[in-house]
């Protein structure tokens, strides 16, 4: 097989949750040595979090985790013990790069900030991905993508208008960050092959999140304007919205947005006398009785499936796809063709599957392989990767380093 684009290049991992995870999963998928330091004092919380094979828990039965771990050495290290800083230098004196995802100045507080790991590398490339970045008023508060989906102002503009807002399904930002995460990283890299010189990357999440907000940050600045819930309608497409169709809790998304479109629309539902309504006739008068057309067409959809509303619609031109469930997408035929899910097996919940990125380079393609153990992989990465001696490996241990 061929080298990842990556190979070579060494990671220390000082991550956890969703973020930090996620972007140096990208790095070990892509052919980097990634080294994952937890403790077993302080477990990386992606460990606790469902779903369990067979719902048994366990740290190392977590669906979640896996997901986002993929291929990486896994160590342990207490930090709170002056010998593991130590041992955390040394480990930081191997890499290329270093990510650490804790709140804002942690690492500095534990000795390992910046600032004093380029002592020990002077080359060092090092990511720092928190809540808000190292600096400013708010740089120490910690938190996850929950709170930053909120904060972002994600959460305000999603739900119905005569409700309050409602949360996005999981942390939304958790996927956002970790792009540009990995676009830094690689720019650094390219950096330090031509200048020799390392630097330091200060990656504020919830700037990261407020970039994919920003027609409506514009529309406040220009405007004055502040958005509002609109559930799932487009204030410039009618029928835009999710209609419920044959089966259990089965959906289809239609989005209309021409005159064209809408004429297309009307021949695949057979053109009944409602369609030729004056309230019907153009985009502005659907957008002002949007509420009387959504349920006309709901008592079309309900029907059929899903799916054979997406074929008919697609057949005629019309936007529309099937709402998909955790189902529907493991069993898509796109994906199973691009091989987007890949198989691995794992000594403690058998053989599962993980996703790999989102694109494909034909040079070098990425190798989705399992995630550790919970300090699987001390003897190898201290007495190997570092070079510890046998006898010194067996006293830190002794001792609670590698808790």
């Amino acid at each position: 097989m061929a080298k990842g684009a990556l190979e070579g290049v060494k990671v220390v991992d000082f991550t956890w949750a969703v973020v930090g995870p996620l972007t140096c999963k990208y790095l070990s998928d892509n052919g980097a040595t990634v080294v994952k330091v937890e403790s077993m004092t302080r477990i990386d919380l992606s460990r606790t979090l469902a779903p369990f094979r067979d719902r048994k828990t366990g740290v190392n039965r977590s669906g979640y985790f896996s997901s986002i771990n993929s291929g990486k050495y896994s160590v342990t290290l207490n930090l709170k013990r002056s010998k593991a800083i130590e041992v955390a230098k040394r480990l930081v004196a191997w890499a290329d790069v270093v990510v650490e995802s804790m709140r804002g100045g942690a690492m500095s507080e534990l000795g390992l900030g910046y600032e004093e790991l380029k002592k020990v590398n002077p080359a060092l490339i090092m990511l720092s991905t928190c809540m808000y970045g190292q600096t400013g008023p708010h740089a120490s508060h910690p938190g996850y993508g929950l709170i930053l989906t909120s904060l972002s102002g994600f959460n305000h503009i999603i739900g119905w208008p005569d409700r309050g807002p409602s949360p996005i399904y999981g942390p939304y930002t958790d996927f956002v960050a970790p792009r540009f995460s990995i676009l830094a990283i690689v720019a650094a890299l390219d950096y330090r092959r031509r200048t020799g010189k390392g630097q330091y990357l200060d990656m504020s999440q919830y700037e990261n999140g407020i970039h994919f907000l920003a027609p409506l940050v514009l529309d406040h600045v220009v405007n004055g304007r502040e958005p509002a819930r609109i559930a799932n309608r487009c204030p410039y497409a009618a029928p835009h919205g999710v209609y419920r169709c044959k089966g259990d809790d089965r959906w289809c998304a239609i989005a209309v947005f021409t005159d064209g479109e809408w004429k297309s629309f009307c021949q695949v539902i057979g053109n009944p006398d409602w369609t030729k309504d004056a309230k019907f006739a153009t985009m502005r008068a659907r957008l002002s009785n949007v509420d009387g057309l959504d349920k006309l067409i709901e008592k079309w959809t309900g029907g059929y499936s899903a799916e054979e509303v997406m074929r008919l619609m697609q057949s005629a031109g019309v936007a529309s796809a099937v709402v998909a469930t955790g189902e529907d997408i493991c069993n898509n035929a796109q994906l199973e063709h691009r091989h987007f899910f890949v198989e691995v097996d794992h000594p403690e919940i058998g053989r599962h599957r993980i996703r790999r990125q989102g694109f494909i380079m034909s040079e070098t393609p990425c190798e989705v392989r399992r995630p550790p153990l919970l300090g699987e992989h001390n003897e190898f990465v201290y007495t190997r990767l570092l070079g510890m001696a046998d006898e010194e490996f067996v006293q830190l241990h002794q001792e609670g380093v590698f808790e």
